[in-house]
């Protein structure tokens, strides 16, 4: 069996081998073609990307990331804690900018029972989040 070998600079030579070898060798060229191109549509070559910008954050990023994530997950968990009254108090006075005096007119009830109400639900989220 003869065996082509074509090197960069173009020149082609041809080597007499014995079969087994022969297969071998073809064998050889093939998985290593074979692995070369293997799936790489799918792939994304890590030397090309930037590990500093936005592909990639730092340690440090990553970390605080962490933390405010925890930290928002412990708000949540504490929200739903309150009663879905207290929850809404809390946004209207705190995300809506809703001033006591209205909430109280709105509801028809004084403002200091407005005020009791929120503080006891402030009271409530500092227990649940020590």
């Amino acid at each position: 069996m003869k065996i082509r070998y074509e090197f960069v600079n173009g020149e082609v030579s041809e080597i007499e081998v014995d079969e087994g070898l022969g297969e071998l060798l073809v064998d050889f060229d093939l998985q290593q073609y074979n692995n070369d191109h293997k799936e790489t549509r799918r792939h994304v070559s890590l030397d090309g990307m930037d590990y500093e910008g936005e592909l990639f954050t730092s340690a440090e990023d990553t970390e605080r990331e962490l933390l405010r994530r925890e930290d928002t997950s412990r708000r949540m968990e504490a929200m739903e804690a309150l009663s879905p009254s207290q929850r809404e108090l809390l946004l209207k006075v705190y995300f809506e900018d809703q001033r006591i005096v209205d909430i109280a007119r709105a509801e028809g009830v004084t403002k200091q029972s407005v005020h009791e109400r929120l503080k006891r639900a402030i009271h409530k989220l500092k227990n649940f989040l020590r």
